[in-house]
């Protein structure tokens, strides 16, 4: 009898333990505005490279980012989503194989988009990308309400529209958006405020790689046990209709977030301890070849978007190869599950997880 006590205590043990193992304890959740799942999961577009009116120096392109084979293709564009995360992680929304993922809101515009990611609906009040304070309850919030998560849930933007659909007057949450500078103390916060005020514009708003040095030396300096890091240039650089720097700066983000995994996980808080995820806020035109530049609810393709996830607790499938549907309304509840959640909102109804934990 005593045995059997003792056998099911070292059981019962051991599955709290690799429970815990395989449970997240911090995540990163990273977004690039606009990001095609075209370029995601075949690469460099042949009908853009070819077009002078987009593609300004098609010899240094096709020499970077173009291959005939798409799967090489795709590696030379987003060497660390396809060389680290497909290999340990997930990738959804490759439609030539039936594996979809769609915003909900019809507007398929930035604003709405950010919005259905962390409220997990429709929010009836955001039709635009007007700045309107947002009144919804979003999954960023409650994880803040969370044990050990109050004060280490961090968000960090270019564009300037996070302040309001995070309300930030009534927000607990620590944000900084667009020219948001730094009032802590420190020679590298000083810099990057320096930077910040004397650094070009070419897109209107501050240059996502401040936003990253910001967001990845806060990380460093303060541990937070989720980080919220909007990106914008890869939209931006699209709707002026220069596939050039659209290309270069999904290069550009995909090397920003491999640096910051690198820096994640050599540092014992994080390390084998935290999941990220990453994703869009909405698709862009397809079929015609001027559309690409835009998106909207009069632009065919443009709800269509694709997501990547790897940590602990996330099964190691790669790209998901099965006829299925997905939504962006799903991930709010998808990043509160990660970390062991569940995000049940009081004044609105929300969409049950993907399934990318065990």
């Amino acid at each position: 009898m005593k045995f059997l006590f003792y056998s099911l205590y070292f059981l019962i043990f051991t599955c709290e333990a690799h429970a815990q193992k395989d449970k997240a304890e911090n995540l990163i959740v990273i977004v690039l505005d606009g990001m095609r799942w075209q370029e995601v999961f075949t690469g460099a577009d042949s009908l853009l490279v070819n077009d002078t009116t987009f593609t300004k120096n098609k010899k240094r392109i096709i020499q970077k980012f173009w291959d005939s084979d798409p799967g090489r293709r795709r590696k030379k564009l987003f060497p660390f989503l396809w060389e680290t995360i497909a290999q340990q992680g997930q990738l959804y929304g490759n439609r030539l194989l039936g594996n979809k993922v769609n915003v909900s809101n019809p507007f398929q515009l930035t604003y709405p988009g950010f919005s259905e990611m962390i409220t997990g609906y429709v929010d009836s009040a955001i039709t635009s990308n007007k700045l309107v304070r947002s009144h919804s309850e979003n999954v960023l919030e409650f994880i803040n309400q969370q044990k050990g998560f109050k004060g280490k849930v961090a968000v960090f933007s270019t564009s300037d529209l996070f302040p309001y659909l995070l309300n930030k007057q009534n927000s607990s949450l620590y944000i900084n958006a667009d020219t948001d500078t730094f009032t802590v103390a420190g020679p590298s916060f000083r810099l990057l405020n320096q930077m910040q005020r004397l650094s070009n514009k070419p897109t209107t708003e501050r240059p996502d790689l401040l936003t990253y040095f910001a967001a990845s030396e806060y990380l460093e300096v303060y541990r937070p046990r989720l980080l919220y890091l909007a990106l914008g240039e890869t939209d931006a650089f699209a709707h002026a209709g220069n596939y050039d720097q659209y290309l270069e700066t999904a290069f550009t983000e995909d090397n920003m977030i491999k640096e910051l995994w690198n820096t994640v996980q050599s540092l014992p808080q994080y390390r084998n301890k935290t999941a990220i995820l990453i994703t869009c806020d909405h698709g862009r035109g397809d079929k015609i070849k001027t559309q690409w530049k835009q998106h909207g609810p009069d632009i065919k393709d443009s709800g269509e978007i694709w997501l990547a996830a790897m940590g602990p607790g996330i099964r190691p499938i790669g790209e998901m190869k099965d006829i299925a549907q997905s939504y962006q309304a799903q991930l709010a509840t998808t990043m509160a599950s990660i970390l062991g959640y569940n995000f049940i909102p009081a004044t609105h109804k929300v969409m049950s997880p993907i399934k990318i934990v065990k």
